[in-house]
């Protein structure tokens, strides 16, 4: 399956990109180099989020368009200038729409998958969603719900005042706005999480190296416990000397008779131990 995985990968991404804009849109560039650079994941498709202006024929049911003409298209923030001109080139019913950041992303493992999915939604999409295909494939898409669609024109004629539009601008404004912050915040948590995952790889526990090497301060204590032994030990022999020499001062010292006495070769040696 690893192997399996890592062709699917690169078959992938090395296609040409068949989209209508040819490349990745630039909002997203870091979020896809990303994920393409873990060995987890890479992404399927992808687009940062826009704003469409889009006339189209409804058919009998008014569910489906046919033959759409696309009168504007921007994946930054618009004015309304931009969409009056584009209403003006209007022969059907114009639609316009926000769509909001969408990402598709192959995974390694459902583990991965999973690990994306908790990213996405405390990131603000929590519209994502996780899929297993039958071929295997375990597949996460990466989506919010913030999106926007109004109707604007009937069979070409305007059916709303320039100061709808004004506000209609200035709502679509602010929802890309919002779709750039949660991509932003998409990859700072993703960023961080895979950092936590690098590390806690990298802190197994190797039960080669002994416990004093993987405790310093273990090690320390017992250092410190050693010192004091040897200080009591020391004290006690100089304890020890001084008792002996207390002893000997009072065996060996000027006796009443005015006679002294004379220091045993042992206990001199004693005084040295």
């Amino acid at each position: 399956m690893e192997k399996t995985f890592s062709l699917w990968k690169q078959q992938c991404l090395g296609k040409v990109d068949l989209s209508r804009k040819s490349c990745v849109d630039e909002d997203i560039e870091h979020v896809v180099f990303l994920l393409n650079s873990c060995e987890e994941y890479f992404t399927t498709s992808s687009c940062s989020g826009r704003l469409t202006l889009i006339d189209g024929v409804t058919d009998s049911c008014g569910v489906q368009k046919q033959n759409c003409v696309w009168l504007f298209v921007s994946h930054q923030k618009c004015k309304p200038e931009d969409l009056m001109c584009g209403l003006a080139r209007s022969r059907a019913d114009a639609v316009l729409k926000f769509e909001p950041f969408v990402l598709h992303v192959q995974c390694r493992q459902l583990k991965d998958a999973q690990l994306l999915h908790s990213v996405a939604v405390n990131s603000g999409f929590r519209n994502s969603g996780l899929t297993v295909s039958k071929t295997g494939k375990i597949l996460m898409a990466v989506r919010s719900t913030h999106g926007m669609e109004v109707p604007l024109t009937n069979n070409g004629i305007l059916m709303v005042d320039h100061e709808y539009i004004h506000f209609l601008t200035k709502i679509a404004n602010q929802k890309m706005e919002e779709n750039l912050r949660r991509i932003q915040r998409f990859h700072q948590n993703f960023q961080s999480a895979m950092s936590r995952g690098q590390v806690q790889k990298q802190q197994i526990p190797n039960t080669d190296i002994s416990e004093e090497l993987q405790n310093p301060s273990l090690r320390l204590m017992e250092e410190t416990q050693e010192e004091k032994s040897k200080d009591r030990k020391n004290k006690r022999t100089v304890y020890k000397q001084k008792k002996s020499g207390d002893e000997l001062q009072q065996t060996d010292a000027c006796c009443a008779d005015g006679s002294c006495g004379e220091l045993d070769l042992e206990d001199c040696l004693d005084l040295f131990s």
